[in-house]
């Protein structure tokens, strides 16, 4: 399966600054639709570490920068909080910014490094899964364990079901495709709903063509 097969269809990518919380979708720039803001993962402590708060304040004007869709300063940023403090949260954030650079590869480290630390991060699965199909050489095996994995840790999230059918699509895995969009849907993806009429019109002509082979074998 190529990067072209899904060109357009995938929620990417999703991201963060500093907390737990997710905002609304968000745009950076103007090339990239659903994307996701939240703040740092780190917990304030009454004994303030001044090396914590300058990875905290790279990581908030980091998150500004990638608002004002100035990508390449915003990853100057995560790297510099990186270097002093290595988080789920700033791992996460760099991947972002390699992932709109196209640094594929790099992306992919730091998405996994940021799993490391912090495995139920269904949004970093999901990300991880997205750079692995998008990456010069794809890997729509990886892809779907970590978007399996993302779909059980947020069951209902909608954008997570429907990255998932679409890969689920590609790699010829139609049924398991058609219930992953149906779920997209129910959670509010609207668009999944031509998806379920394309795929059910895969399915009806893939068995009407088994139906025939079967007939011509008698």
């Amino acid at each position: 399966m190529s990067e072209k097969v899904l060109d357009g269809t995938l929620h990417l990518p999703r991201q963060c600054s500093s907390t737990n919380n997710l905002y609304p979708s968000s745009d950076v720039g103007s090339s990239t639709p659903n994307t996701r803001w939240a703040t740092s993962t780190t917990d304030h402590s009454s004994t303030v570490d001044p090396a914590e708060v300058e990875a905290m304040q790279c990581l908030e004007e980091g998150t500004q920068k990638l608002e004002e869709g100035d990508v390449n300063s915003a990853k100057e940023l995560y790297k510099r909080s990186v270097d002093i403090k290595r988080t789920a949260s700033s791992l996460f954030n760099l991947g972002v910014t390699h992932y709109h650079l196209k640094e594929y590869d790099e992306a992919i480290a730091a998405w996994k490094e940021s799993i490391a630390l912090q495995p139920s991060s269904a949004d970093a699965h999901t990300n991880l899964a997205s750079a692995y199909i998008i990456s010069p050489v794809s890997r729509p095996d990886l892809a779907l364990h970590h978007l399996s994995i993302a779909s059980s840790l947020s069951p209902e999230d909608p954008e997570i079901a429907f990255n998932y059918a679409a890969v689920l699509e590609a790699c010829g895995r139609l049924e398991d495709a058609l219930a992953q969009y149906k779920r997209s849907k129910k959670f509010g993806v609207e668009r999944a709903a031509v998806h379920i009429r394309n795929v059910s019109a895969k399915i009806l002509g893939k068995q009407l063509t088994e139906v025939e082979q079967a007939s011509d074998e008698k």
